[in-house]
């Protein structure tokens, strides 16, 4: 189950990581819950956040994966986790000092955006790098289980310190964790990492990335379903915000509680997905984003507070399951060569949906009710995952057998059968 850990280089990673992360989540919870204030509540403005954080994905995430395939992974990773602990710093700085406004919260989402747009395809292709081929799936699965694990301990401390000093200092807290990740990239052995040689500059690399996956309908398919899914259904930081605020009339804490208990359950989906071995079948996918599904629109026809929370553990275990499977199911699949470019696509699909999911949805929230983002988006997770498996099945069906006869001149004419 911690195979990948036996690896000092990942070691170290995982390590920051946890710091750094934790630091993350209680950002997003401070930030989310300092919308809400700025705006009186409005799901609305909480929506536009969340679109100038994640629209960058749109313009820059297949770029960052032609960057990871040219440069020294490990240094851009350095870079771009600096450049993001300084925007934290700068949003702290505003709020602490008393002149915070919300077109500088927009702002700062919009640059934090363009820096994580970059970091991540880097830091999804990287992991081969530190790990080796035979151990991604199990380090994956690992990058689940920490982000998860922090994802607990995130928003609890960060309810308690928003109730206790203010979200000024979470995000200053925030900005010094990153210390913790930028620290661990700078110790690794460089001489131990599995590097592939760097793609050397040429033209049309993004055109012949984009051509690779297209040659590949099972990788296509889990595209499609990664885009689908995270844009109507894996929006939890701001229908949770919604749910807890505006359905169930609670503080930052109640907030943070449901944040926790989804992250329960993603924390189980990620143990049992380290157990398992061998490369994700697209059937894992498909099923679990139908549960997945499924259990979001139970979780959002639930009558209580309380047993909203409890619905959001399977729920949790149910996503983790989805995106724990269909990230290995892509990376293994593609070769070293175009790693970071697929990895770009990836991400440009898994986070690029928000710019089009968060506002949709808040304007579903206020319109329709606080439920409705989660009884929605259930339902057209459930109706993307069967009819991108029936196309799919469609066309991996095997073409109709030849049959051959004679004709009376000798020669062979072919007929379907």
């Amino acid at each position: 189950m911690f195979a990948s850990l036996r690896v000092p280089n990942y070691r170290l990673y995982a390590g920051g990581q946890i710091v750094s992360l934790v630091g993350t989540w209680m950002q997003r919870i401070a930030q989310d819950w300092l919308v809400l204030d700025l705006t009186g509540g409005s799901a609305t403005a909480l929506g536009i956040a969340a679109a100038l954080q994640f629209a960058p994905t749109l313009l820059l995430s297949l770029w960052g994966g032609v960057l990871a395939d040219r440069v020294d992974k490990r240094r851009a990773l350095i870079l771009l986790q600096i450049a993001m602990g300084l925007c934290a710093l700068a949003l702290g700085a505003t709020v602490v000092t008393g002149v915070v406004a919300l077109w500088q919260v927009y702002l700062l989402c919009a640059l934090l955006g363009c820096f994580s747009a970059l970091d991540v395809p880097v830091r999804q292709s990287f992991v081969s790098e530190m790990v080796g081929p035979a151990q991604l799936g199990n380090a994956v699965a690992l990058n689940s289980l920490t982000f998860n694990l922090a994802r607990i301990a995130g928003p609890a401390a960060a309810g308690a310190l928003i109730v206790a000093v203010g979200t000024g200092w979470v995000f200053l807290i925030n900005a010094a964790s990153f210390a913790g990740v930028v620290t661990g990239l700078a110790l690794m052995r460089t001489d131990r990492l599995f590097r592939s040689d760097p793609v050397p500059r040429a033209p049309h690399q993004l055109r012949d990335g984009l051509a690779y996956v297209r040659r590949r309908p099972e990788m296509v398919a889990v595209l499609v379903l990664v885009f689908l899914v995270s844009t109507f259904g894996i929006n939890f930081f701001m229908t949770l915000a919604i749910v807890a605020r505006n359905v169930f009339h609670r503080d930052a804490q109640g907030y943070g509680l449901l944040t926790t208990l989804l992250a329960v359950g993603s924390v189980i989906g990620a143990t049992f997905a380290a157990r398992r071995s061998g490369r994700p079948r697209i059937r894992l996918v498909a099923a679990s984003g139908l549960a997945f599904g499924v259990l979001l629109v139970a979780a959002g026809l639930m009558p209580t507070y309380l047993s909203t929370g409890i619905a959001l553990v399977p729920v949790g275990l149910a996503a983790l399951t989805f995106t724990t499977a269909a990230n290995s199911a892509v990376q293994l699949s593609a070769e070293p060569a175009m790693r970071g470019r697929v990895m770009g696509l990836y991400m440009l699909l898994f986070l690029g949906g928000t710019p089009l999911g968060g506002p949709l949805l808040g304007v579903l929230a206020e319109r329709f009710g606080g439920r409705a983002p989660l009884v929605v988006g259930g339902v057209v997770t459930v109706v993307s995952v069967l009819v991108v498996a029936l196309v799919l099945a469609r066309r991996m069906q095997p073409a109709p057998l030849t049959r051959f006869r004679t004709t009376r001149s000798g020669t062979l004419t072919a007929q379907e059968g």
